[in-house]
């Protein structure tokens, strides 16, 4: 139990070290991260019984040359297409959002040193050095933030073609 406590108080001086955009980052990535194991869940559970009924109602059909057969496919294709691309826009818009706010934690850093360099003169370099750490820790976190998300998106946006391909390759027309 002291362990947990030192690790809570080291992530709150970490947290406090790097200014109030830091805990937007940290808000952002849990958000982030919760989507992409969401996706994975999905893709590791729903998916399989969805393609399943998909394949079911395609195969229970009798015609599958016609003008409104072809209409029914691209219409179960459709319907699985975008429940396996659920959320995919939302986790690419947040891994993009992570190094911009990292960058406004740069710029509130540096107003405050140079806030502080005005006010005092350039005198306490202890001040500025909490400034300087405003301006570089949200930096670093959102870069490390979003590179974490863009090997996620990047599996997961794969994974999303290639179940959307093979679920068009199994609709097949000839029987």
């Amino acid at each position: 139990m002291l362990a947990l406590m030192d690790a809570i108080a080291a992530i709150n001086a970490f947290m406090d070290t790097g200014g109030p955009i830091l805990k937007w980052i940290a808000a952002l990535t849990f958000v982030m991260w919760t989507l992409i194991f969401e996706r994975v869940w999905y893709f590791k559970g729903s998916l399989k019984g969805d393609v399943q009924s998909a394949l079911d109602t395609w195969e229970a059909r009798k015609e599958r040359k016609s003008w409104n057969a072809h209409q029914v496919r691209y219409a179960l294709i459709s319907r699985i297409s975008e429940k396996i691309n659920g959320n995919m826009d939302m986790i690419a818009t947040m891994v993009a959002l992570c190094p911009l706010l990292g960058l406004l934690g740069t710029v509130t850093g540096m107003i405050e040193v140079f806030n502080i360099l005005a006010v005092t003169g350039g005198g306490d370099a202890k001040s500025m050095a909490s400034g300087v750490s405003q301006a570089t820790i949200p930096t670093m976190a959102g870069m490390v933030a979003a590179l974490s998300g863009l090997f996620a998106n990047t599996f997961l946006t794969r994974t999303a073609e290639n179940e959307a391909q093979l679920l068009a390759d199994h609709l097949t027309m000839d029987h």
